[in-house]
């Protein structure tokens, strides 16, 4: 599911991914700056990935999983995805890191979003010394990114629950389309469900039985990632994004956002607006 209609396929990522696995001990660093779709592919190496500016998003089991700016995700070895950089100004700076290590930590194994603390920034943004290149135990200041890999469990517990899953139902396709075309409007299971001539446990059953999300729960994920790209992409003060994905109060909208986020709508605007001003 893309939430942006306007997408280029880049070649820089893309041409790369041969060459990720060519060495299964090494680290593969990767840094760029693009609007692209990577389609469905797969590594034998564990990804972690930063995203700087902008908004990304990645498609696993037919759930969209979306990762603000000043966020990370680590995607587990031969997990199967589809990578969607959403936002000009976004640079993705990629590590592949070997897996032989990754029963050391349950971390390794499941994939999770997560806000990226500053030790964690720059340690990463350090390794673009080593663009488009494999570092193995030969090369110098190779242990830096194995302590950077060995941190990754200890400073960041809890993944963040922006997941939104997708359907192939028809019936569910439109209501789905209908919800993303009317999110400001007063949405409710009553409203949905008279329109699309169900009753409330119809729809109910219909969201829990092919998505496993309740209609609620879905509307308010769908509200939250809608508000994450105004933010990032456009100047909207917060009161109007507010109003733009249904909610009438502002304190609502904070606190339901930063149970998604763990960080308030003003931050992440701030803290996206200060990393794009650094790297211009």
């Amino acid at each position: 599911m893309h939430f942006n209609g306007y997408l280029i396929l880049g070649m820089g990522l893309i041409a790369a991914l041969p060459d990720i696995d060519k060495d299964d001990k090494s680290v593969f660093v990767m840094h760029e700056k693009s609007e692209k779709l990577i389609p469905f592919h797969k590594h034998t190496k564990g990804q972690l990935s930063y995203v700087e500016g902008g908004i990304a998003y990645i498609t696993i089991n037919n759930r969209t999983y979306v990762v603000p700016a000043r966020h990370f995700f680590w995607i587990p070895q031969g997990m199967e995805h589809i990578l969607e950089i959403g936002y000009t100004a976004t640079v993705l700076r990629s590590l592949y890191f070997y897996a032989h290590d990754d029963i050391s930590d349950p971390f390794y194994s499941r994939l999770g979003i997560y806000p990226a603390s500053e030790l964690l920034i720059q340690m990463i943004k350090y390794s673009e010394i080593w663009d488009e290149k494999h570092v193995t135990a030969k090369d110098e200041n190779f242990e830096f990114l194995v302590a950077l890999k060995k941190i990754l469990p200890k400073i960041h517990q809890q993944p963040l629950p922006i997941i939104l899953p997708a359907t192939h139902n028809k019936q569910m396709m439109k209501i789905v389309s209908y919800l993303e075309w009317n999110i400001g409007e007063k949405l409710t299971l009553a409203s949905v469900s008279s329109r699309f001539g169900l009753s409330e446990r119809s729809l109910s059953r219909l969201f829990k039985a092919d998505m496993d999300i309740s209609f609620l729960q879905y509307l308010k994920t769908l509200r939250i990632i809608k508000a994450i790209e105004l933010l990032l992409n456009t100047d909207k003060p917060v009161n109007e994004i507010a109003d733009d994905v249904g909610y009438s109060s502002i304190s609502a909208f904070s606190d339901t956002f930063h149970e998604f986020t763990q960080s308030r709508p003003t931050d992440l605007r701030k803290s996206n607006k200060a990393t794009q001003n650094m790297a211009g």
